[in-house]
């Protein structure tokens, strides 16, 4: 019993369950992560002899009122053998233990020539809790058998006080030599010499195999009367007998009386020390007739119906001494010695040859030992019955690996005798043909129940095949074994069926599983081992449910080199499994831990115990394995767990699982009624009632920590314990006992009402390392939410009705071409199908307002969030509520795409019958409005604004050319004949000024460089573009200008030079032509439909002749003559007067004077 009370770590937790995480809460509960059923850290090392090999077996007993340990240790010394003992050890939680041998290495057969040496007593230990005795084997107990040494097996019972009760060994067989042989010696006068004699007795006797359990020796000397020289039960080995033998003198007679002396031999000399079951052997030896011959018929027919075997030996040395014809006295002793005569009839010509038939009559009287009639084989002789032990209802069940030439057998020891089933029960599943393959059937044995109630056998043979099989049979008492089905082994070498385990997963007395192991099954490069899961039908048929590995340790392991079911652990009513795996972690050992469930074992091990945390010198921790007792009385088994010289006693935990219930007052959150103050604010305040019940085995107590809220910053709630997020609860909870703790908190001004508080409760231990721990797999937090009041009366949740209303500040065609000074424009001459719906952005325009308006017609909308999105190559600038509503609306950017934002509208809730109007700031794009209950009629909350663009271009575009102009001088082209002309350079200047891209812009020159007689003046020498910045791509004089391009475009022409003399004319003006134009599927219009830029190159022709001169004087003189005659005209019409006579009576007039007429 746990004298100190546990502690049981509880946390409770409120937070949001949709809020993002800022701040992750830890507190240090080991057991929330690893909990498990036995301490690794309360334990008790038992330690026994290396070489002994303490612990390879152990057994957890209960005898005389108290709980022991057996462990076997097979190399145990009695003396000068290895007989191998058991040991008695004290299970308590003391540390220090003090074993007890049990001696059982001395216990013995009787009337048997044993060999106990090596016979590995406690290799196999099997307890029994009906009558709490317990069976322990020594399969390689040997007996003497002639001159044979047969390896039977025996086991030895031992009862409550530890005392040997019974011997068990049910393949022990009589020896073929277990004789009862009564030798009737001729003794007469006639006898001659007897030391011949003499030795022939000797050298026979020294042929039989005397001592317990073979041949016994009697011998009776006859002549006139009879003699007892020694009797049966007289002498016990060969070398007392032939002393004995030594000894004997010649009584002498003068009568030869045979029938006498078979008649003593038989009435007197068998029941001297004669045994029960001893086979009955009379050998007559005589050298002449006999004088009682009348008797001699009856007496034959005495020995007959005593069933004695009859050798008799004439000697014929007296009849050969003096002549005599033998015929008679060979008729006699042939009528003396049992059919056929050619097997019990011997002659001697004298006393001296007696000595030749000495190694005939041993062959003839003693057959081949441990063969079968027919010379075959081995029969039970080398059995090493007891290499594996149960208990069943009626006895005990061994295996003989050794039975039947290794292919083995099983046998079974009841109150009532041994039962051996004979070898042909064996045959369908261990065919004649594979019999040199040593099965080692009953390398492991045990029993299943069935639905019925039925007890069924089984018995594993890990050699049958190379691949191992297991079969299920039953064997009745008079040895009558049927298999009823068998299992087969994967894998070559595996060892499959080397270790068998039962399972009764509900504890309804029913087999549900049966557990095979293949300890040596090879995976990955390693010998790992594998337990295959059987499931048991009600049918009585064995269906492959799963296996059980341990995957993820790389390395020899031997998984599955013991097994053992103990009782339900984690108090789920199911049994589970400990395997052990004595070769892990370089032949140091662990065991593992399986739970068992309604549908089976669960295929991943709940704990994994491996011998390094025990001491760094275990070595082959899990060679055995057992747990059925409560060690500790905590009500849970504990284990026991064999190693290489030790015992190691783990103790079990308790498993608690504890209840939590969480209920609040009131039971929503009323955020309208604001009943208390907190921190100078008006709060809504509540209480939370936290009830924990324990279920559990022992007494304990819990310990909690409270958390609120504790991934929210700031938190919606917090204790009214100093605002706290979090505080502690000590509790102490006995088993099936509830406490219920009130926790008062209150709720803050928060902005979000629509999703409900989360109150968790976190459990754990507070001593996780001791005492009990959490029941693995039961739920360790319990969540609970509690929900704000939405103001809605009648229903749980609101229903609102919101609906959206958008559109643009873009003009429509009609709109944009309605000022007169766009009438004439391109775009406004042509009307399309797509007008009205059609807008167009004007050149100066960089972004577009988008005017909306929600509304709410519905109940309270909560969580109501507006999602706006446009197009990639547009950013979002802004949204403006433009009315004076209370109604806020806050946006941001979402991480996944730039292009999308999420506005909260009025959160955390848009009330009943309001609108809002806002602006955004966007080019294109649609709008999304919704909230958390469910909508009235959710399509009217989608507005999806979509035209057709017309973008407006904003083009420069300009010309200039060098030179500008040109004059012709014919002597030039005269004295260079071929020569053409000076270079022209027309460059044409397109810039794209606007704020959008422009496509598809088709740009033309038309060079007039032809006369009207065919005379070409020009030809074009090369035409380059000259990218300014940006980006242009031309094809075919087709141009597409990103915004902000600037392109030139230059046209190189050479005038022909050969044309100047023919050329009449002065003055010649040449007209270049240049124009661009968008095609029609482009976006983007122009003002003009087609702008056109002229260059005009003039052209001047030098005069080849010189003027006369007569002609420049006359040209002056008339000059000349013309000028005067123009003067004489002003002077007569008084153009040089008139100015001065004003000026004249303008000044008369100032001085006061009226000026004179004329």
């Amino acid at each position: 019993m746990w004298t100190n009370l546990q502690q049981v770590n509880v946390q409770l937790h409120i937070s949001c369950s949709k809020c993002v995480i800022l701040e992750s809460y830890t507190t240090l509960l080991p057991c929330l992560r690893q909990c498990f059923n036995f301490d690794t850290k309360k334990y008790k090392i038992i330690e026994g002899s290396k070489e002994a090999q303490f612990g390879y077996t152990v057994q957890q007993h209960e005898a005389g009122g108290q709980k022991w340990l057996l462990v076997g240790a097979p190399f145990e010394t009695s003396g000068q053998h290895q007989t191998g003992d058991i040991y008695k050890c004290p299970m308590d939680t003391s540390p220090n233990t003090n074993c007890t041998r049990l001696n059982l290495g001395k216990v013995s057969l009787n009337n048997v020539s044993e060999r106990k040496d090596k016979m590995r007593l406690g290799m196999t230990l099997t307890s029994n809790p009906k009558d709490n005795s317990f069976v322990t084997c020594g399969p390689l107990w040997s007996y003497e058998c002639g001159s044979s040494y047969y390896s039977t097996g025996i086991c030895s019972r031992v009862n409550e006080s530890f005392k040997f009760s019974k011997t068990i060994s049910p393949a022990f067989q009589r020896c073929e030599t277990y004789m009862d042989i009564m030798i009737v010696l001729d003794g007469s006068n006639s006898i001659y010499p007897w030391y011949e004699v003499q030795d022939f007795l000797i050298n026979i006797l020294q042929k039989f195999y005397i001592g317990p359990g073979q041949i016994q020796v009697g011998v009776v000397q006859y002549g006139s009367r009879v003699v007892h020289e020694f009797t049966l039960n007289d002498f016990r080995s060969v070398e007392e007998v032939v002393e004995a033998a030594k000894t004997i003198d010649q009584r002498g007679g003068e009568e030869t009386r045979t029938a006498l002396g078979i008649n003593v031999a038989r009435t007197e000399g068998f029941k001297r020390g004669g045994r029960k079951g001893a086979k009955k052997v009379m050998l007559v030896i005589t050298d002449g007739e006999s004088h009682d011959s009348p008797d001699l018929q009856k007496a034959m027919e005495d020995t007959e119906a005593d069933n004695i075997t009859m050798y008799a030996i004439a000697v014929l040395g007296y009849y050969n001494r003096r002549g005599i014809n033998p015929e008679a006295f060979l008729k006699e002793i042939k009528y003396i010695a049992s059919d056929p005569d050619d097997k019990h009839f011997f002659n001697v010509t004298d006393e001296s040859a007696l000595k030749d038939i000495v190694d005939a009559l041993g062959e003839r009287i003693f057959s081949l030992e441990g063969v079968n009639p027919n010379g075959t084989g081995f029969g039970l002789q080398m059995s090493q019955a007891g290499f594996s032990s149960h208990i069943v209802e009626d006895g005990i069940l061994v295996g003989a690996v050794g039975a039947y030439d290794w292919n083995g057998a099983v046998l079974k020891e009841t109150r009532h005798g041994k039962v051996v089933p004979p070898k042909s029960s064996y045959l369908e599943e261990f065919p004649e043909e594979l019999k040199n393959h040593g099965a080692y059937l009953g390398y492991t044995v045990n029993s299943v129940v069935s639905a019925k109630g039925r007890q069924l056998y089984v018995a594993g043979a890990p050699r049958f095949n190379h691949t191992g099989k297991v079969i299920i049979f039953t064997l009745r008492n008079n040895g009558n074994l049927t298999i009823l089905h068998s299992l087969k082994g994967q894998q070559i070498g595996s060892y499959y069926g080397s270790e068998l385990a039962p399972l009764d997963i509900d504890g309804d007395g029913v087999t549900d599983f049966l557990l095979v192991a293949a300890p040596m099954f090879f995976s990955k490069g390693w010998e790992r081992g594998k337990v295959y899961v059987y499931r048991v039908t009600q049918q009585n048929h064995f269906l492959l449910e799963g296996t059980l590995e341990v995957s993820d340790q790389s390395q020899n392991s031997r998984f599955g080199g013991a097994m053992a079911p103990i009782p339900d652990m984690n108090g789920d009513s199911y049994s589970e499994v400990v395997v052990g795996a004595p070769l892990e972690d370089d032949h140091q050992g662990a065991i593992y831990l399986f739970y068992g469930q309604l549908s089976g074992i669960q295929h991943k091990y709940r704990q994994r115990i491996g011998a390094a945390g025990f001491s760094a010198g275990l070595q082959y921790f899990g060679r055995s394995v057992h747990g059925m007792m409560d060690v500790n009385e905590d009500g849970l088994v504990d284990l026991a767990v064999g190693a290489l010289g030790a015992a190691v006693l783990i103790w079990s935990r308790s498993v608690v699982r504890i209840q939590g219930k969480i209920t609040f007052e009131p039971e929503k959150i009323n955020t309208f009624n604001k009943d208390c103050r907190r921190g100078g604010k008006d709060v809504t305040c509540m209480s939370a009632i936290v009830c924990i019940s324990l279920e559990a085995r022992t007494r304990m107590q819990s310990h909690g920590v409270g958390v609120f809220d504790e991934r929210r910053h700031p938190p919606r709630a917090s204790l009214d314990d100093n605002d706290r997020q979090q505080q502690s609860r000590n509790l102490t909870l006995q088993r099936g006992e509830e406490s219920c703790e009130h926790v008062h908190f209150y709720v803050q001004e928060t902005a979000d009402y629509g999703h409900p508080i989360v109150f968790v409760v976190k459990v754990g231990l507070q001593s996780p390392d001791q005492g009990p721990v959490l029941d693995h797999g039961w739920p360790t937090t319990f969540r609970t939410e509690i929900p704000f009041w939405n103001g809605c009366e009648g229903d749980d949740s609101c229903v609102p009705d919101l609906i959206l209303h958008s559109r643009t500040d873009l003009l429509d065609r009609r709109q944009f071409c309605r000022p007169r000074e766009r009438a004439a424009w391109a775009l406004c001459h042509h009307q399309g199908a797509s007008v009205g719906s059609e807008r167009v952005v004007e050149a100066s325009r960089r972004r577009l307002v988008v005017e909306a308006r929600l509304e709410n017609q519905g109940e309270n909308a909560y969580g109501t969030t507006l999602n706006i999105s446009h197009s990639h190559n547009l950013l979002f600038s802004s949204l403006i509520v433009k009315d004076h509503s209370d109604i806020q609306i806050e946006c941001r950017a979402e991480d996944r795409e730039r292009n999308d934002r999420t506005c909260n509208v009025s959160s955390p809730f848009m009330r009943s019958l309001t609108q809002v109007l806002y602006l955004i700031s966007i080019v294109a794009g649609s709008c999304l409005v919704s909230s958390s209950p469910s909508e009235m009629s959710p399509e009217d909350n989608i507005n999806n604004i979509f035209h057709p663009l017309k973008y407006e271009a904003d083009l420069l575009f300009t010309r200039d050319s060098k030179p500008p102009r040109f004059e012709i001088n014919s002597d030039h082209y005269r004295n260079k004949p071929g020569s053409s002309g000076p270079m022209f350079n027309l460059t044409y200047h397109i810039q794209n000024l606007g704020f959008f891209p422009v496509t598809d812009l088709q740009f033309a020159v038309d060079v007039f460089a032809v006369t009207k007689s065919g005379n070409h003046l020009f030809q074009i020498g090369n035409i380059d573009t000259d990218q300014v910045r940006g980006s242009v791509i031309i094809q075919c004089y087709n141009v597409a200008l990103s915004i902000y391009i600037n392109l030139l475009y230059t046209v190189a022409t050479k005038y022909i030079g050969n044309l100047a003399p023919f050329v009449k004319f002065k003055t010649l003006e040449l007209v270049t032509a240049a124009s661009i134009e968008l095609s029609p599927s482009s976006p983007v219009f122009l003002h003009e439909e087609r702008p056109t830029r002229h260059i005009i190159l003039e052209m001047r022709k030098e005069e080849d002749y010189k003027i006369p001169i007569w002609i420049i004087v006359g040209s002056t003189l008339g000059g000349l003559l013309l000028l005067a005659l123009l003067i004489l005209a002003l002077w007569k019409l008084g153009f040089f007067n008139r100015q001065k006579q004003r000026e004249e009576e303008e000044e008369q007039v100032a001085n006061g004077k009226m000026p004179e007429e004329r």
